[in-house]
């Protein structure tokens, strides 16, 4: 029996290469999302074309060079390529050809294969202008293709044909799978469950904040039962309590920290409690920060507020004691807050009465909408959209003469969400031009209660440290 040929899908992240995976294998096995670098595996299938030509289509993951963990996924990708008779390179039509693209497209000519270019996100007629600019690139042949909407396949198809041959014999409907273990699918086996140890609907919650603010009655309201003891007396809680509910298809592991105190006042198996709260915010990732409506916030929440910004941690401003508040109203108790806790002019904020009870229930949900912000992806192609808005509402200011160009921005990063300028001269980005970006981003996407990081590279340079 002849062998099989082998036709490999490359692409950065995000392109659309499971989906055209799925559509030649004519089934939905490969995971498919919005979400960059969904796939860190490398999927095989047989597929025919044509009633009978026989080939096996490999769906690889994303070419990304953002971290250590994406560059082993990239290597590997690239060694399919190698394995590879026929390799099938997809870009994404809806944003602009980008040099990575091009120095990754042209180190697989290299390879002196068949190999296409195809366009993919060309989703109607108006759109497929943008195709024209991939013609650059050079390649022998170049595909605008929609592969959610199924558009333009038929030239793609009768490409792929000519180098397929048509069977000798009929081949047996199912083939034996070859058992042999391939040390290199194993290594990317290992890397998917390292990928994987944190799943994404798993939520760990610190209750944070001065002594006596109500931390363990908050938890208890929100367990529905008492399980961490409550009393009048400053400091009852000493170890952190982990207690996890389920909520909305997440599970919520709350972590009720022990009283952040004075440093003067710290003793004993207490300051020992102070370095459980550190060790716990470590690895939160969304905060609720409790502050006593009775007292307002002092210098002491300032300093937790600087702990959550430190660890860049979503956060939930959560006013305790509402009901038994005196004077102030809720204008001037927010004006004050947000006056105070400068750092966390993102968060969002509650006011609450975990003695009674009132709105409590409601913190539950602004946690799950939270997280997903937290975890969210901003595409490629809507990033940049809104950075030239940005830009040409403001331009980068020039630095004594020199002009600064920002050339594309991508996000390289979740949890929280982290941007990357890549510009010609990133050490002259202004951080007041980045807090502007900041905020244009805000405006135009769901960023409540997450902090944003957006930092400036030159093209190349690792953008994994600031």
């Amino acid at each position: 029996m002849q062998a099989l040929k082998k036709v490999a899908i490359l692409g950065r992240p995000n392109v659309g290469k499971s989906s055209l995976f799925n559509r030649l294998a004519r089934q939905r096995d490969a995971i498919t999302s919005d979400v960059s670098g969904t796939t860190r595996d490398i999927k095989k299938r047989i597929v025919t074309i044509s009633g009978n030509r026989d080939f096996e289509v490999i769906d690889t993951g994303g070419i990304d060079y953002s971290s250590d963990l994406f560059s082993k996924v990239a290597e590997f990708s690239l060694r399919a390529a190698k394995q590879a008779d026929v390799i099938i390179y997809m870009v994404d039509g809806k944003s602009i050809p980008s040099e990575e693209d091009r120095a990754l497209f042209y180190r697989l000519q290299e390879q002196k294969k068949p190999l296409a270019l195809v366009v993919n996100k060309i989703d109607n007629d108006k759109e497929e202008e943008r195709y024209w600019e991939f013609l650059e690139f050079g390649a022998d042949r170049t595909f605008p293709m929609s592969v959610s909407h199924n558009r333009y396949f038929n030239d793609f198809y009768e490409w792929l044909e000519a180098y397929i041959p048509a069977k000798e014999e009929e081949a047996p409907l199912a083939l034996t799978e070859d058992k042999t273990i391939d040390p290199f699918e194993e290594i990317i086996r290992d890397i998917n469950m390292e990928v994987e140890e944190e799943a994404d609907n798993e939520i760990r919650v610190a209750i944070i904040g001065r002594v006596n603010t109500g931390k363990s009655s908050l938890l208890n309201a929100l367990l529905g039962e008492e399980r961490s003891v409550v009393s009048d007396v400053a400091g009852t809680t000493i170890d952190p309590i982990d207690e996890m509910i389920e909520h909305k298809d997440h599970q919520i592991t709350f972590i009720d920290t022990a009283g952040i105190r004075r440093r003067s006042k710290i003793v004993g198996i207490e300051k020992y409690a102070l370095g459980r709260t550190t060790t716990m915010l470590e690895q939160a990732n969304l905060v609720l920060l409790m502050i006593d409506a009775t007292v307002g916030v002092t210098e002491l929440d300032e300093r937790v507020a600087g702990l959550i910004e430190k660890h860049r941690l979503a956060c939930l401003i959560v006013i305790n004691k509402w009901d038994i508040r005196e004077d102030k109203s809720y204008e001037e108790m927010v004006d004050d807050i947000r006056d105070e806790l400068r750092f966390l002019h993102y968060a969002p904020l509650i006011t609450i009465s975990a003695k009674t009870g009132m709105r409590v229930h409601k913190i539950l949900d602004q946690i799950t909408e939270i997280y997903g912000r937290y975890k969210q992806r901003i595409s490629t192609s809507k990033l940049n959209d809104v950075l030239r808005e940005a830009m040409s509402r403001h331009h980068v200011p020039s630095h004594n003469g020199a002009v600064v160009k920002i050339k594309f921005a991508t996000q390289y990063e979740t949890k929280p969400p982290k941007i990357a300028l890549i510009s010609n001269r990133p050490e002259f980005v202004h951080f007041s031009y980045k807090r502007y970006l900041a905020n244009y981003l805000r405006s135009k996407f769901d960023f409540e209660g997450v902090p944003l990081d957006i930092v400036a590279r030159k093209r190349g340079e690792r953008i994994d440290e600031e």
